[in-house]
């Protein structure tokens, strides 16, 4: 397979593209792929608020920080990785991979050629055997820490050493290797149980000027450049001052709460996922903030016990595809912040929800887009919303 970024007008060819799936904006410059997303969101929000151009990215190519290749077995190339096609599990292998970290691509062909080598035999799905079912690898932006993780279906892992030794030998700049057994008859890509072996077990990096540790199952945006615009563009609508609780819903890691704290007087991240508000929580220590506090609750749940007595002059809310829930939107409603920051990576149930918001006394005040990732129909966008005066 083969690929090619054009530097003249920023766009990518794909020779597998089709049968992937992953982008479907090929072979079109960059600014014309600008264009019609910022043509979708301006039609979308009409009648609700004026949206300017989408930001695009400095250099719209090899952005992605985290990897994921499927491990299979080929009859006439022996041991392939790569992605299932859009809506099948049939695997579609790739060498090159024009969205994805360069210095990940290599790695993933080192390991193809040490499977092969040392025998592991990739897992089938079919017949539930065999060894290797997937490799997963992060990188950090700013710190080029690397994270490399094997998800097998055994927790035995034969010639370990002498596996790692050679793996390390071609990529030294590896610092961390993972072990990561899954031995469901599903198809998700992690198992519960981590092994480390080699290094801490995580990476850091640093957004915003914050220092975030990221763990196998650490959610983290795949595009950290395009993130840190993103993020400022929210603390800056949110207009948030050292007199502001702010509740940050949806929080994961607590990237966007740590970021802000320091404008705010108090920030409360609500989070469903257990292990995040974990990695929430030493991510705080990490940076030795103390006016954040992190609660492992559905974000509905939450407000609804919140409002009852609780204060929050800013709300930032980043739910996920499927956007807010009726629940979480009423007690929103009863809390009754100041301003609200909607951050989105689907605009479509973001205009629903604003629809609710704006029938509850919100005026949307400001939109902007930003392509996260470039090549693909997604944009994510940030919405200011304000409390009308009563």
């Amino acid at each position: 397979m083969s690929g090619k970024y054009n530097e003249s007008n920023q766009s990518i060819s794909c020779s597998v593209c089709k049968q992937c799936g992953g982008c479907q904006y090929v072979d079109i410059p960059y600014e014309k792929e600008l264009k019609k997303k910022s043509a979708y969101l301006k039609q979308l929000f009409e009648g609700i608020c004026t949206v300017g151009e989408v930001h695009g990215m400095y250099r719209p190519a090899f952005y992605r920080n985290k990897v994921h290749a499927v491990v299979g077995l080929d009859k006439q190339k022996g041991i392939v990785t790569g992605t299932y096609a859009e809506g099948t599990h049939r695997l579609v292998p790739v060498d090159v991979c024009m969205i994805e970290d360069q210095k990940a691509d290599s790695i993933i062909a080192t390991l193809r050629e040490l499977f092969a080598s040392f025998k592991y035999v990739p897992y089938n799905e079919d017949t539930h055997r065999g060894f290797m079912r997937h490799i997963l690898i992060r990188r950090g932006f700013s710190t080029k820490e690397m994270m490399v993780v094997l998800v097998t279906a055994d927790n035995k892992f034969p010639s370990k050493n002498n596996f790692l030794k050679a793996l390390l030998e071609k990529h030294p700049d590896i610092t961390t290797v993972v072990q990561n057994i899954n031995d469901y008859s599903t198809s998700m890509v992690l198992g519960k149980a981590n092994k480390v072996l080699y290094g801490k077990g995580y990476i850091e990096d640093v957004l915003c000027g914050c220092r975030f540790r990221i763990s196998p199952e650490s959610f983290y945006q795949i595009n950290p450049s395009q993130t840190e615009k993103l993020y400022k563009t929210a603390i800056r609508l949110g207009g948030i001052t050292k007199n502001d609780v702010v509740i940050d819903a949806y929080c994961g890691i607590g990237t966007i709460g740590i970021a802000l704290s320091s404008h705010a007087k108090k920030v409360i991240g609500v989070e469903l996922n257990p292990q995040a508000v974990k990695d929430a929580q030493t991510n705080a220590d990490l940076n030795h903030i103390k006016n954040i506090q992190f609660v492992n609750e559905d974000a509905g749940d939450f407000l609804v016990r919140y409002a009852e007595g609780g204060r929050a002059d800013v709300v930032i809310m980043d739910p996920p595809r499927s956007g807010s829930t009726p629940e979480f939107l009423q007690s929103l409603l009863q809390i009754k912040p100041k301003r609200i920051v909607y951050i989105s990576c689907n605009p479509e149930t973001q205009v629903r929800d604003v629809r609710v918001l704006q029938k509850g006394g919100y005026k949307v005040e400001a939109c902007e887009g930003y392509d996260m990732f470039p090549h693909t129909f997604h944009v994510e966008t940030v919405c200011l919303l304000s409390r009308k005066a009563q």
